[in-house]
């Protein structure tokens, strides 16, 4: 049996453990919460080194892109630096793939009218391949970058827009302690509204689920969600806020969804390559072998899922 553990620094109250059967093979998927906890967030990393198939770094990036330009935030990179042997995955090389995936599954199954909404992607720095998507298949995209990158009230129309921004200030944020710029431990799991009327705005809102939760009003009526990961909890919460629509872009286990740094270590371990090493070749190859689709709930529809 493969061993996936995903290191985060988000609430240990999320935490989970699951087996699952994927690419014909067992799976034991566990998710370790640090609570913000930036010491203990490295010394893990160590300990679990060469015991496991591969490590996850969750509730973290270690890495930001703007088109086909990486960013590494240096201290995340230092915290993981503890393990030499295992894997080390974010997630960012499976977003550019399964999140564009996921935008034209959408389409060409329509399960959401997209040429007819107006999206607001919290983020785009940390999901670029979504944002690239979103783009091209939308009626209007409006990213949050500066809203709640850099508490700035203003609302980037374009993805060139995000360029030119992320060019600028990305060299220097990326050199700043992470707890600055995204919620960990404790502070993902309050409520604290911004951009409400961006929020507001939108038919479609995507990205980062712990941007979402935080900062998204308790009315969304109507909306869509297009997300990461979500637990039972999670999905309650937003079928009484009013969500119609809920997809996200990683698939089901054992009731609920894990990140995209858990996916992309299990697909690291089951190809048996370093993560360097991985092709979007490889991604494609290995989601088909998966039977890949995004999992998507209507609410009002009780276990409706497309």
């Amino acid at each position: 049996m493969k061993h996936i553990v995903s290191i985060s620094l988000g609430s240990s109250k999320r935490d989970k453990i699951a087996n699952a059967t994927l690419f014909g093979e067992e799976f034991l998927i566990e998710r370790r919460g640090t609570d913000g906890d930036l010491a203990k967030f490295g010394q893990l990393f160590g300990e679990l080194d060469g015991k496991v198939d591969a490590l996850g770094v969750g509730g973290a990036d270690m890495y930001l892109w703007v088109r086909d330009r990486r960013y590494t935030f240096r201290q995340i990179a230092w915290l993981v630096a503890t393990a030499k042997k295992t894997p080390v995955v974010d997630g960012s090389g499976l977003k550019n793939t399964l999140e564009r995936r996921t935008v034209q599954y959408i389409q060409e199954h329509n399960i959401l009218p997209l040429k007819e909404m107006k999206a607001f992607l919290v983020m785009a720095v940390d999901r670029f391949g979504m944002a690239q998507a979103l783009e091209k298949a939308c009626k209007e995209v409006i990213f949050g970058d500066l809203i709640f990158g850099l508490g700035l009230p203003i609302p980037l129309k374009s993805y060139s827009g995000v360029a030119f921004f992320g060019k600028l200030t990305l060299p220097i944020v990326t050199r700043l302690p992470f707890k600055w710029f995204y919620p960990t431990g404790e502070k993902q799991e309050t409520h604290s509204p911004k951009g409400e009327k961006y929020f507001r705005w939108a038919d479609l809102v995507a990205g980062d689920w712990h941007y979402i939760k935080r900062h998204m009003p308790y009315d969304m009526m109507g909306k869509s969600i297009l997300t990461n990961t979500l637990r039972k909890a999670d999905y309650e919460m937003l079928e009484k806020a009013g969500i119609k629509t809920v997809i996200t872009t990683t698939p089901e286990v054992d009731g609920e969804t894990f990140g995209t740094n858990v996916m992309e270590g299990v697909l690291v371990a089951m190809l048996g390559k370093r993560p360097e090493e991985l092709t979007e070749q490889d991604y494609v190859s290995a989601l088909e072998r998966l039977h890949w689709k995004p999992n998507i709930v209507e609410f009002g529809k009780v276990g409706v899922k497309v």
